[in-house]
């Protein structure tokens, strides 16, 4: 599985974003999927998880309510997705797109997530 993360950018607080986790690989659609952020200086954490069926998501308590995870598992191109509205500065970071091979939950520990995207920059400024 290959991961390529786009739609970072600088948005001003309030505003919106939306963050695309384009995959390869035949296995994609059995793999649950997150986004993870680091900010500078910060450890890389949780941001959003959802199952490899589309039917079961997490969120980190700081995003409930103003992200929005959400996958493509039927088209061709295989899609994870981060809608992100409401944006504040504390938002900004670098967003990563991972998957979990041997997951049986939606994990939020970075360390069980084999493949991982190179990252996109998200600024929020206030």
């Amino acid at each position: 599985v290959q991961l390529q993360a786009s739609g970072g950018g600088l948005v001003q607080a309030g505003g919106s974003l939306r963050l695309s986790c384009a995959a390869s690989g035949r296995y994609f659609t059995y793999y649950d999927m997150a986004w993870f952020r680091q900010a500078p200086g910060k450890e890389r954490e949780f941001v959003a998880g959802i199952s490899w069926s589309g039917d079961r998501s997490n969120y980190a308590d700081a995003v409930k309510g103003r992200f929005t995870i959400d996958r493509d598992r039927y088209s061709y191109k295989n899609t994870l997705f981060l809608q992100m509205d409401s944006l504040k500065p504390e938002d900004t970071a670098v967003y990563y797109c991972a998957a979990d091979r041997n997951a049986r939950q939606i994990d939020e520990n970075p360390a069980d997530y084999e493949y991982w995207g190179q990252g996109t920059q998200v600024t929020v400024s206030s």
